[in-house]
């Protein structure tokens, strides 16, 4: 029972089971940020997250392959307003990801809302009652026993599916003719024995280097296909002691300099995968070369094969300490050949077939098709298909052309080569909110509003985006990556500036961005009208010099009272 409850403080119950102010599709990062800020933001409780696995944490709860673990340290990768002072190593590891959102969602009662095992097929904008109908289909048996399928109507919608949620198999003449066991890096069978067997991996980017060291500690040999070399650099991961967790737990002030300076240093990479003539990239190239120098030494032959003719930052830059030394291993292979096909005993590299028992593909994701396989129409019955025929674009990567009262996390050109994706993610989440408390107001006083943004502020963005991306490491014509797309080449990935830049943009809604419609529309129309919505600034703001002469004064007023003091009881 609501009781005195008003709406949309009230949750989506049995009697309006199909019927939600929001829907948010995907319970990961995105997901969870965006439902955590409806519920403090806009005290909305009248929304549902579909989400088409048994449980939340998106990327993380899909990737459990060998050695799966973070490439941004721990204390970095986490919610601000949710830091946790309990990491046990400087990089998380997937487990220990995976706990700390599933603890997340349990402090801000976030399963209440949430329909596992519900996968969205397709969501249509009805320009009549300007709403959406969303098309779920239930994948859980029990569940579907109660209806396979269904539609729910929600006033606004958000996708929070992400970039690396639909895993891609590699483009190879046979893939499916073979008949050992086939292994996606994103859906590992851990019930299958690899001891003893005979393994085969394609690819070599961030996924396979922490898959490979693991693999040759189990398999009897293996031998790794690499398309294209990466860029290595050290890891210098390190477990975080217990002193030093109690400290980051009982001196908060600790932890948050700590994740400043991450943060810091993390910002500053940027200059090192956007500009290749930038002092810092070819610092980082050097270090790399000394890396692999000192891992493989005097191995000449390896060098060649392994080391990049590209700009650093074209493909997502390696860190590890042990990927490089597996290719010392008697057991290891490193093939660089052309994969002609797959049969059904192995794979055939440029005329000679190697037997196999096991493929793994490390191949990566279904990145440029953003919301795959969802089919979205907005209005006028405007598919999203046919507003992306050229690749995947939006207003700050956050809301789409023809697409009323929609937002989405982790869109177009929000990708990262340097920081925290949650850093970005965050920014998003709050900018999206206060999009949906305007609509929640229309509605929450009888009547309906409706946000989309003008094509022409989509166009003039995007095309001053692509335009910084033509010149950036990003671009290098050496190298293939899934941050652009294979057919014109055109980045749809990655973001071309730093973090501080995009909050900053997303740090305000400039509502002249956007045409608006219904109830309350005039309030927002005209030049000049903004929501402030200020940022989280986690950027170091008091140097280590200022800090340590700040201390000093501080002492000595301290000892200066203290001595006044002992003075004044003397004199008594």
């Amino acid at each position: 029972m609501a009781g005195s409850e008003a709406w949309p403080t009230i949750p989506t119950g049995n009697k309006d089971h199909l019927e939600a102010a929001v829907v948010i599709i995907g319970g990961g990062i995105s997901g969870m940020c965006t439902a955590i800020d409806l519920i403090q933001r806009n005290n909305c409780k009248n929304f549902v997250i579909l989400e088409k696995s048994g449980g939340v944490g998106g990327t993380w709860r899909d990737n459990k392959y060998p050695g799966c673990c973070c490439d941004v340290w721990s204390h970095l990768y986490s919610y601000s307003f949710e830091q946790n002072s309990d990491w046990t190593r400087e990089y998380p590891g997937q487990e220990e990801i995976l706990r700390y959102l599933v603890g997340v969602a349990q402090k801000y009662e976030l399963y209440r809302y949430v329909r596992f095992n519900s996968s969205v097929e397709s969501a249509k904008w009805d320009d009549a009652t300007k709403k959406w109908n969303i098309d779920v289909r239930v994948d859980g048996s029990k569940d579907a026993e109660f209806g396979s399928q269904y539609t729910m109507k929600s006033d606004f919608l958000v996708s929070a599916v992400g970039q690396l949620n639909q895993p891609k198999l590699p483009n190879i003449e046979g893939v499916d003719t073979f008949k050992g066991k086939l292994m996606h890096s994103a859906r590992w069978d851990w019930s299958y024995d690899l001891r003893g067997k005979k393994v085969a991996i394609i690819g070599n980017g961030a996924t396979a280097a922490q898959i490979i060291p693991e693999l040759v500690k189990e398999v009897d040999h293996l031998t790794i296909h690499q398309r294209t070399p990466n860029w290595v650099i050290p890891r210098l991961d390190e477990d975080i002691p217990e002193w030093k967790r109690k400290m980051y737990r009982y001196l908060p002030y600790v932890r948050h300099r700590k994740r400043a300076d991450m943060m810091d240093f993390r910002e500053n990479f940027y200059n090192a995968v956007y500009d290749n003539d930038h002092p810092v990239a070819q610092f980082l190239e050097g270090q790399a070369k000394e890396h692999m120098h000192a891992q493989l030494p005097g191995r000449e032959d390896l060098w060649e094969k392994l080391l990049p003719d590209y700009k650093i930052g074209c493909k997502r830059v390696i860190i590890s300490d042990d990927y490089l030394p597996v290719f010392l291993r008697d057991n290891v292979k490193l093939e660089t050949g052309h994969i002609d096909k797959i049969t059904e005993k192995g794979i055939v590299t440029d005329g000679k077939e190697d037997e196999c028992d096991v493929i793994v593909c490390a191949t990566g994701f279904k990145t440029v098709e953003f919301m795959h396989p969802i089919e979205i129409t907005g209005s006028a019955g405007r598919s999203l298909a046919s507003v992306w025929k050229e690749g995947g674009e939006a207003l700050y990567g956050l809301t789409v052309e023809s697409l009323p009262n929609f937002g989405m996390l982790y869109g177009p050109n929000t990708n990262l080569g340097h920081n925290s994706i949650v850093l970005m993610i965050e920014a998003q989440s709050r900018y999206i909110n206060a999009l949906i408390k305007e609509v929640l107001e229309a509605r929450r006083n009888g009547g309906q509003l409706t946000i989309k943004p003008k094509a022409s502020k989509v166009k003039e963005y995007n095309d001053e985006i692509q335009r910084e991306l033509q010149d950036s490491s990003f671009n290098d014509p050496r190298c293939g990556s899934w941050y652009k797309r294979e057919d014109n080449g055109r980045i749809t990935q990655n973001w071309s500036r730093t973090v501080i830049d995009y909050q900053k943009i997303l740090s305000k809604v400039n509502w002249n961005d956007f045409d608006v419609s219904g109830m309350g529309a005039e309030r927002l129309q005209g030049e000049g009208v903004v929501t402030k919505l200020g940022r989280v600034v986690e950027e170091t703001l008091v140097s280590y010099q200022t800090m340590g002469l700040t201390a000093l004064s501080i002492a000595a007023v301290g000892v200066a009272v203290a001595l006044r003091g002992g003075a004044g009881l003397r004199l008594r």
